[in-house]
């Protein structure tokens, strides 16, 4: 996008939908700064700012956009990148956080199926805890197996609407 068209855009309706997005994701169930970093990363043209530029835009302090990019980063929907022949960092969002970060559920998803099934040997599968437990597991087994079916339509999807990455 040329710096005439980037300058069209209105900075009122950005910063509407970021704060709109943002609470979203809040009520989603993440944690409001962390939210307000990844939704002002994802409308951004370049989808990648320094934690100067996040602190200007989102009126926030260094530490608040620190805490924030830190567990987006953890959970894999953006990552940190060195500016060339600077100290500065960038945080970048992808076009693939979303598949990036059910893709990394998985793992989580797997550690509580191991927790699940010594809950169900612990508690005993003939007990009404031990069933409870034992249909938790079928059911985090039965989500695991449809995120990887689905997540491989998405990848066939993504590449015929889209294009190759």
């Amino acid at each position: 996008m040329t710096e005439s068209a980037r300058g069209a855009r209105d900075a009122e309706a950005v910063s509407r939908f970021v704060e709109s997005f943002a609470a979203q994701l809040v009520e989603a169930g993440m944690q409001r700064m962390p939210a307000r970093v990844f939704a002002a990363l994802l409308s951004s043209d370049e989808g990648s700012m320094t934690s100067a530029e996040l602190g200007e835009q989102l009126r926030i302090s260094p530490a608040a956009v620190s805490g924030a990019v830190r567990y987006l980063a953890q959970t894999h929907m953006v990552s940190r990148e060195r500016e060339p022949g600077s100290r500065r960092e960038r945080y970048r969002v992808h076009g693939n956080q979303w598949y990036e970060a059910l893709t990394n559920r998985e793992a989580v998803i797997k550690r509580w199926e191991g927790a699940l099934r010594e809950g169900v040997t612990s508690l005993g599968a003939d007990t009404p805890a031990g069933r409870r437990m034992a249909e938790t597991l079928a059911f985090f087994e039965f989500i695991e197996a449809e995120i990887v079916e689905m997540m491989e339509r998405w990848r066939v999807h993504r590449e015929k609407t889209f294009g190759p990455e």
